[in-house]
């Protein structure tokens, strides 16, 4: 027995789980980049401003999109904490 309707609604999400990984690794490639920049150009790996900004930005497109904003801080985090690792090991630090 299949469920048209559901389905429907998993294709979907299946959709939209593939963008979101192209998009996250196209992310990747630019944060690749920017960490070689920053071991070259001698730059910490971090930099907690730019994150607090980024952070605040996102929480600000989380409300406007109605999802929920300690979702989206969570997230970012996430994606930011892998990124500082990559420009850690890139400069020999992790």
């Amino acid at each position: 027995m299949t469920d048209e309707t559901l389905n429907g609604f998993r294709q979907s999400i299946d959709n939209i789980d593939a963008a979101l990984v192209f998009l996250l690794a196209e992310r990747f490639k630019v944060t690749q980049a920017v960490g070689q920049y920053k071991a070259t150009a001698g730059l910490p790996p971090a930099d907690p401003g730019r994150e607090d900004t980024q952070i605040a930005r996102l929480r600000g497109l989380a409300k406007q999109a109605n999802l929920d904003p300690d979702f989206s801080e969570k997230f970012l985090r996430f994606i930011i904490d892998e990124v500082i690792r990559h420009h850690e090991r890139v400069r020999g630090e992790g």
